[in-house]
C-alpha cells in the first residue's frame, strides 16, 4: 500500500498530533539518503519495501523520510495488515531488493525470523527497532546517528581492526581518584575484530540494525582480563539504558566480575539475574563504538542503539554468538548485557587508540 506523505505527518498517537515528525524527517531525509547511496547502493531496477507503524513520533519521522528518499517504494502499515499479508509482499522480492523495517517496538511475524530469513534470500535489510524508547531530545540524537561519513567510519574502523588483530595486550583506563586508579587490563591477544561500519563488500549479508558504527572483539583468553573499570551506564532488566548518579566500579578477576563499588539496586538486579542462571559474571566483549552522535552526554534509552556510542562498552554474561571459546558452548549463555565504561584512554600494546573522547587512529 502506497502511503501519502501528508497522511504520515498528520498521524496522531493517543489523540496528540506530532508536528515534530515533519521537522525531524527533514534531517532524517538527508541522512537516510546518504545511507541508501553510500552504504546500500540502492538504485533501479531493484525494488524497495518499507514496513512501518505510526505508534511513536520517531517512527513517523523516519517513515516520512523513507517515503521521500524512496518514492517508488511500497509502504506497508504493519498495524493495518495481517502478518500473512506483509509476508506475501516480501515474498515477491528478489535478491538485492531492499527491505526497511521501521518499528516502534519489534514486529512479530509469528515464527518468521524476519531479518534472518530476508538475509537468506539475499535481500538488503535496514532495521530500526524499539523506536518508541526514544522521546524528546533523544529523537534528534537518534536521527543524527544515522548520518554516514564513509571516510570516518571506514578509516577509523579498518585501522582499529588492524591494530586489534596484531595487539598482544591492552588497557582500558577509566580514571578514578588520586588513591586508586581504575584500569582494566587485557593480558592476552584479542579475537579477530568484527566491523559494523557500513561496508558490506566482504560480507554475506547486507544491512542490519541501524544506527551503525562499531568495532568489537574480546580477549582470546578471557581469564587474562583483570583490574577495575568504572561504568557510567548499563542495560537494565528492561533493556533500557540506566545512568546512575555516580559511576559504578566493577572489580574483575580472571575475567569475571567479583565485586562492585557504588552499585545501585538496579545494577545489583542485573548481576543477580546473571548469577542465578550462569553462576558467575563473565566479562566478554569489548566494543569500540564509533558513532559520534552518541556520547556520554548525548544518550538514548534504547540499549541496542546506544551501544554504537563513541567510546567503549563491555558485555557481561556468558553469551556471545560470534566468538566461541573452549569452555563455552554456543547457545549455553543466556546474558549479554552492555555496560558503558568511563574512558580516559585506551591503549593496545603501547599505542594510544582513544583519548579525550575520540579515536586517535584512521583519520588525519
Amino acid at each position: 500500500m502506497l502511503v501519502n506523505p501528508s497522511t504520515i505527518v498528520s498521524s496522531s498517537i493517543d489523540g496528540e498530533s506530532y508536528s515534530l515528525a515533519a521537522d525531524n524527517a527533514c534531517v532524517a531525509e538527508n541522512n537516510i539518503g546518504e545511507l541508501l547511496t553510500h552504504v546500500f547502493h540502492h538504485a533501479a531496477p531493484h525494488n524497495a519495501v518499507v514496513v512501518f507503524d505510526t505508534r511513536c513520533e520517531l517512527a513517523i519521522a523516519l517513515t516520512q523520510a523513507y517515503r521521500r528518499c524512496l518514492p517508488n517504494a511500497q509502504l506497508i502499515d504493519f498495524d493495518t495488515h495481517t502478518p500473512d499479508a506483509v509476508l506475501a509482499v516480501l515474498s515477491g522480492l528478489v535478491a538485492s531488493d531492499l527491505v526497511v523495517l521501521v518499528q516502534s517496538t519489534n514486529f512479530r511475524l509469528e515464527a518468521f525470523r524476519i531479518r534472518v530469513e530476508l538475509f537468506k534470500r539475499g535481500l538488503k535489510v535496514i532495521e530500526h527497532p524499539h523506536l518508541s524508547r526514544m522521546v524528546g531530545a533523544e529523537m534528534g540524537y537518534y536521527i543524527d546517528a544515522l548520518a554516514y561519513d564513509p571516510v570516518y567510519f571506514r578509516g577509523v574502523g579498518e585501522q582499529l581492526k588492524a591494530i586489534i588483530d596484531k595487539a598482544q595486550y591492552g588497557c582500558l583506563d577509566s580514571g578514578g581518584d588520586q588513591f586508586l586508579d581504575a584500569r582494566l587490563m587485557f593480558g592476552s591477544a584479542f579475537e579477530s575484530a568484527k566491523l559494523n561500519i557500513g561496508d558490506y563488500s566482504e560480507m554475506q549479508n547486507v544491512g542490519g540494525q541501524f544506527p551503525i558504527g562499531e568495532v568489537f572483539t574480546e580477549a582470546l583468553d578471557l581469564e587474562a582480563v583483570h583490574g577495575r573499570v568504572r561504568i557510567f551506564a548499563f542495560g537494565d532488566t528492561q533493556y533500557i539504558v540506566n545512568r546512575p548518579d555516580k559511576p559504578i566500579t566493577l572489580i574483575v578477576e580472571n575475567g569475571q566480575v567479583v565485586a562492585t563499588e557504588d552499585s545501585t539496586p538496579e545494577f545489583d538486579a542485573v548481576l543477580a539475574n546473571i548469577r542465578a542462571d550462569e553462576q558467575v559474571v563473565w566479562l566478554r566483549e569489548i566494543g569500540f563504538g564509533l558513532n559520534r552522535a552518541f556520547t556520554k552526554d548525548r544518550a538514548v534509552s534504547d540499549i541496542g542503539s546506544y551501544e554504537r556510542m563513541c567510546g567503549v562498552h563491555l558485555s557481561l554474561g556468558a553469551k556471545h554468538g560470534v566468538y566461541g571459546k573452549p569452555n563455552f558452548k554456543r547457545g549455553d549463555g543466556k546474558y549479554h548485557i552492555d555496560v558503558f565504561a568511563v574512558t580516559e584512554r585506551v591503549t593496545l600494546d603501547e599505542q594510544v587508540v582513544y583519548h579525550d573522547g575520540a579515536w586517535c587512529v584512521g583519520v588525519e
